[in-house]
């Protein structure tokens, strides 16, 4: 019995033999080490996709509130903006006082941003409930305004004289 093997075909199983062999060797030294290295690096791919994330969630976070705080606090953060203009404020508190007189003192010196201006201010009231609605009405006011403790009261006939400071806070650009 003899065996007939064209040449063609010892060629073709040669051939076969030599990328058998050629795709084992990449199998071995090329797919296998890239794929653990493939799968160190997704994982740590995930875990910088969960950190992106809860770092989006805290920006988010962050954002919401401080779109709440801003439609919240808008009235104050205009009120930075504004520059202090003293008839203005006389003209807007007069109602709660008989009489009231501001004095400006000397600019003190700048603190964390702002342009610090002191006002003695000296009134006259009929009632201490006047000077409290007259607080309560600063707070809503169009500036930035420290009213200084202590306040004086003195009285004088049917009115009450009041003395005490005001410190009006302006961003520095307005200087």
């Amino acid at each position: 019995m003899k065996l007939t093997i064209s040449r063609q075909n010892i060629y073709l199983l040669i051939l076969s033999v030599v990328l058998l062999v050629f795709v084992l060797l990449f199998a071995f030294f090329a797919l296998i080490p890239e794929g653990k290295n493939y799968r160190m690096e997704r994982l740590e791919m995930k875990k910088h996709e969960a950190n992106a994330a809860q770092y989006n969630q805290w920006h988010d976070a962050v954002l919401e509130e401080l779109r709440t705080l801003q439609s919240h606090n808008k009235h104050i953060i205009a009120a930075y903006d504004n520059t202090f203009d003293a008839e203005r404020f006389v003209k807007m508190n007069s109602p709660y006082f008989e009489s009231l007189q501001l004095h400006k003192i000397t600019p003190k010196e700048d603190e964390d941003g702002f342009s610090v201006y002191e006002v003695n201010a000296t009134s006259k009231i009929d009632s201490p409930s006047s000077f409290y609605a007259f607080l309560e009405g600063i707070n809503k006011s169009d500036w930035i305004i420290n009213v200084n403790f202590p306040i004086r009261f003195e009285r004088e006939g049917n009115v009450i004289r009041s003395t005490f400071t005001l410190n009006i806070y302006a961003t520095l650009q307005e200087k």
